[in-house]
C-alpha cells in the first residue's frame, strides 16, 4: 500500500535526519562549552556564505529525476554531469568570494574558512544520481545509513581537532567532513560509472529554472539575518544569535523535513486526483503543525533554562533569541507541505511567486526594526514576517486545491487548541518553580514532562488519533 510505504519511508527520513541532529547536538554541545561566542560568530559569517551561494545554485537532480516515468542511464549521466558542473561553479565562485568578504567583514581568518568549507556543497554535488531508485521506491533506509555514518565520523573528527588545539577549526571540519562521508558511500549503496553527458538536459531544464529562482529567494530570505547582523554587530552577539537560531531549527528540521520527502513522492502518485491529493495535503499540514506548534511554544517556554542547561552561563543572553526564533519557526512550517505540494505537481512556479512575497515583506520589515529598536525589535519583526508566510502558504494551496484558507485552519483546531492548554499548563509550573530551590535542569525537565503529558492528553481528548493520518 502507498500510505504504509510513505510512512515507512517517513520513519527512515525522520530517523536518518533526527539521528543526524542529536550527534550535532551533542557534538555542539562539547564544542560550545570549550569555543567561545566570537568563535561561532566568526563561521557563521562564512557558513551564512556557503549556504546562500549553495542555494542559489541548487539543481533539484533527485526532484527531476523522480518526476520522470521512466529513468535511463542517460538521465543519470546528465544529472551527475550538472552536479559536477555546480561544484565547480561553486569552487569558483568560492575563490572569487573569500578575499572581498574577507575585506569586507575586516577578518583575513575568512579567507581560509570559507575556501575549506566550500569543500561541503561541492561533495553534495558529486553524490551518485542513482540514489534515486531508492528514493522513487519511498527506500528512505539508505539515507539513515549515509547519513548516520557521516554525522558519526565528523563528529569524532571535529572534537578530536578540537581537543588536538585546532580551536574553530573544528566547527569548519564537522559539515565538510559529515557530507563527504555519505557522498562516498553513495557509491557503494547505489553504484554508478560516472560519465559525462547533457543528452537529457531539457527532462531538467524546465523544472530546475523556476526551482533556481525560488531558491535564489529563499537563500536571500533565510540567510539575510545572519550575513546583516554579521556587518552590525559584534562576533560574539552575532555567535550567539546564530546559535541560537540553530537550535531553533532543531525540531522542525529533525521531523519535517525529511517527513515530507516521502510525502512529496506521495503527492507525485496522485496527482491527477485533486480530491484524494487534497485530502493527503490535509494530513500532511496537519502532522507538521502537529510537530512544529508545540515544539515552537514549549522551546520558547523554556529557552532560559535550555540555554543555561546544554550551553552554560557564556551563553546566557541567547535565551531571548532562541525565545522568539523558536516562535518564527513555528509558523514557517507550514510552508514546507505547500512547498512539496507546488514540486509533486510540477508547479515551482508557485514557489517563486510565494518567496518573491516572503522576501519583499520580511527583509524590509526586518531591516527598518533593526534601525529603529535594536536586535530584539528586529525578532518581534521575524515573527510577524513568519506570520505572514503561514497565511500566504494557505492562500497558494486553496488556489492549487480550492481547500479554503477557513478549511485549512480548522484543520488545525485540535493542535491549536492542544498547544493553549500545554502553553498554560508550562507557564503555570513554571511561575510555581520559582518559589522553589530547585536546579536549572530539574526546572527544565518538569516543564517538559509537564507540556508533553498535557499536550498528549489534551489532543487525545479532542479526538486526533495518529493512526488516523494512515487512512
Amino acid at each position: 500500500m502507498l500510505t504504509v510505504k510513505t510512512l515507512r519511508g517517513a520513519v527512515w527520513s525522520v530517523a536518518a535526519r533526527t539521528s543526524s541532529r542529536v550527534i550535532d547536538l551533542v557534538t555542539l554541545l562539547v564544542l560550545a562549552r570549550l569555543l567561545t561566542p566570537a568563535d561561532f560568530g566568526l563561521t557563521a559569517i562564512a557558513v551564512s556564505l556557503i549556504s546562500i551561494v549553495e542555494m542559489v545554485l541548487e539543481v533539484p537532480l533527485v526532484q527531476a529525476l523522480m518526476r520522470l516515468p521512466r529513468i535511463e542511464k542517460s538521465h543519470l549521466d546528465t544529472a551527475f554531469t550538472l552536479g559536477l558542473l555546480r561544484g565547480g561553479v561553486i569552487a569558483i565562485l568560492m575563490m572569487l568570494a573569500a578575499w572581498p568578504v574577507a575585506h569586507i567583514y575586516d577578518d583575513s581568518r575568512l579567507i581560509a574558512l570559507i575556501l575549506v568549507l566550500a569543500l561541503g556543497p561541492i561533495a553534495r554535488s558529486l553524490a551518485s544520481p542513482a540514489m534515486v531508485h531508492f528514493f522513487r521506491d519511498l527506500n528512505f533506509r539508505v539515507s539513515f545509513v549515509t547519513a548516520f555514518s557521516g554525522k558519526i565520523i565528523a563528529a569524532l573528527i571535529s572534537v578530536a581537532t578540537l581537543y588536538a588545539g585546532g580551536g574553530y577549526w573544528a566547527l569548519v571540519i564537522n559539515p565538510v567532513v559529515s557530507i563527504w562521508i555519505p557522498t562516498i558511500l553513495s557509491y557503494v549503496l547505489a553504484p554508478y560509472r560516472p560519465k559525462l553527458s547533457l543528452e537529457k538536459l531539457r527532462a531538467f531544464s524546465a523544472f530546475t529554472g523556476w526551482f533556481t529562482s525560488a531558491q535564489i529567494l529563499t537563500a536571500f530570505s533565510w540567510q539575510y539575518d545572519r550575513i546583516f547582523l554579521g556587518y552590525n554587530v559584534e562576533k560574539a552577539v552575532l555567535g550567539r544569535y546564530s546559535l541560537a537560531s540553530d537550535f531553533s531549527v532543531m525540531p522542525t528540521e529533525s521531523l519535517i523535513g525529511p517527513a515530507m520527502r516521502p510525502v512529496m513522492a506521495a503527492f507525485a502518485t496522485m496527482a491527477d486526483d485533486r480530491r484524494r491529493l487534497g485530502l493527503s495535503f490535509l494530513k500532511a499540514a496537519r502532522l507538521t503543525m502537529f510537530i512544529a506548534l508545540p515544539a515552537g511554544i514549549g522551546i520558547a517556554l523554556t529557552s532560559d533554562q535550555i540555554i543555561t542547561v546544554i550551553l552554560g552561563s557564556q551563553w546566557s543572553s541567547a535565551a531571548v533569541y532562541l525565545r522568539w526564533l523558536s516562535l518564527a519557526i513555528m509558523f514557517t512550517a507550514y510552508y514546507q507541505p505547500v512547498y512539496s505540494l507546488c514540486l509533486a505537481i510540477d508547479r515551482p512556479n508557485l514557489l517563486v511567486q510565494i518567496n518573491i512575497f516572503e522576501v519583499a515583506s520580511k527583509i524590509p520589515l526586518m531591516t527598518a526594526a533593526f534601525y529603529e529598536g535594536g536586535l530584539l525589535l528586529m525578532l518581534y519583526a521575524r515573527v510577524l514576517a513568519a506570520v505572514a508566510l503561514l497565511l500566504v502558504s494557505a492562500v497558494y494551496a486553496r488556489r492549487v486545491l480550492g481547500i479554503g484558507i477557513a478549511v485549512q485552519m480548522r484543520n488545525l483546531w485540535q493542535v491549536s487548541l492542544s498547544c493553549i492548554a500545554m502553553a498554560v499548563a508550562v507557564f503555570t509550573l513554571q511561575e510555581a518553580l520559582q518559589r522553589v530551590e530547585i536546579g536549572a535542569l530539574a526546572q527544565l525537565s518538569a516543564m517538559i514532562l509537564c507540556g508533553a503529558v498535557v499536550y498528549a492528553a489534551s489532543m487525545h481528548i479532542c479526538g486526533f488519533r495518529l493512526h488516523s493520518l494512515r487512512q
